[in-house]
């Protein structure tokens, strides 16, 4: 059977458009934006970033295609104000705090979905999250004050009587919760079994001032469990042992290098390097294992990949550099993700990652 010209020549334009407007949609890529920034040898590159399901859909180069086919307005799921984030192996899972719901993100199908619970579950304001090995999801609310504890997307009971606490941050060990407590200005420890409290820190009338904390927001645990929290209105991160023994205060107020205007979010590597999050300067400081300043990274003043913008929550992750590898430069090596949330402007969730040039 023989097709007409003139259908041969409708087949031919819409291929020339569909691959025309691929073209304009998808222009050659920047050049690798690395910090620090040259003289100095790179140490964290930026590789992408997005905002919603389609654009994850983009990540894959699948955008043009898939909008093609199913049509602008099926390309929803935004992210619209993120706040904390973890990873687990192929998922993204980042509390959203406008809406009260958890985007998940399966980077394997480049997918976004909502958990959005129901009944007595039902999320007010979800702040931070954090994954366990077997699949438990603890989410601190500040709306309800309270822990809520998922089996995967099972409910399975709460943390907290009503207002008895503003549970802002959460981390986990083996066989312990980390709360930050912002109304009563502590970290509440909880066994991890029965969920009951063990003991909080510091204790209140520690006559060691520098122990206290003011309002701490955002909680990290290394792999010596030392406890690492950013305190939002003192201008610090205090580090503590696993017990609560006060051990060290990073930074002091300021503008410079190694101090804080707002930190928030807050990481640690395999190596006890710290990442803190300031929301007020939006650049993300790097400490050594002892506290001493490394470097920082991130531009609130720069358009397009890169950028900052109201940052909040951080993540680090060893087990989904291959799903970013196509981003990383030829000539370096990605050891693992830096997640950050950025809770204004059009690139909410950014990917950077830290290596070495090969």
């Amino acid at each position: 059977m023989c097709s007409s010209p003139r259908f041969a020549i409708v087949i031919g334009l819409a291929v020339a458009l569909i691959s025309g407007l691929a073209s304009a949609k998808n222009p050659a890529p920047p050049p690798p934006l690395f910090f620090p920034p040259p003289p100095d040898e790179p140490r964290i590159q930026f590789l992408a970033s997005f905002s919603s399901e389609e654009q994850m859909a983009e990540l894959a180069g699948k955008r043009s295609f898939f909008r093609f086919i199913v049509g602008a307005d099926k390309l929803q799921r935004p992210i619209d104000k993120p706040y904390g984030l973890t990873t687990t192996p192929g998922k993204i899972f980042i509390c959203d705090t406008t809406p009260g719901v958890i985007d998940v993100v399966d980077l394997v199908k480049r997918k976004m979905s909502y958990f959005r619970p129901e009944g007595d579950a039902t999320l007010g304001m979800p702040i931070n999250i954090a994954v366990d090995s077997d699949g438990t999801r603890y989410i601190t609310d500040t709306k309800r004050n309270q822990v809520l504890v998922f089996k995967e997307d099972e409910y399975v009971g709460m943390i907290g009587k009503k207002d008895e606490m503003k549970p802002v941050g959460v981390a986990l060990t083996k066989d312990r919760i980390y709360v930050t407590d912002i109304q009563n200005h502590c970290v509440r420890v909880y066994e991890k079994a029965s969920r009951k409290e063990l003991f909080t820190f510091p204790k209140a009338g520690d006559a060691n001032k520098a122990a206290q904390l003011f309002s701490p927001t955002n909680v990290a645990i290394d792999k010596n469990g030392r406890v690492s929290v950013s305190d939002t209105g003192g201008f610090f991160v205090n580090v503590y042992e696993a017990d609560g023994k006060y051990l060290r205060t990073l930074g002091s107020q300021g503008l410079a290098p190694g101090k804080f205007s707002l930190p928030k979010g807050i990481a640690v590597d395999r190596e006890s390097r710290a990442y803190v999050v300031d929301a007020n300067t939006q650049v993300i400081q790097v400490f050594d294992a002892e506290g001493r300043i490394l470097m920082y990274f991130g531009d609130p003043a720069r358009n397009g990949g890169g950028s900052t913008s109201l940052p909040a929550g951080i993540a680090i992750d060893y087990d989904n550099v291959k799903h970013f590898q196509n981003f990383v430069a030829p000539d370096f090596t990605v050891e693992y993700l830096i997640l950050l949330a950025n809770q204004t402007g059009g690139q909410k969730i950014s990917v950077f990652g830290f290596g070495h040039k090969k």
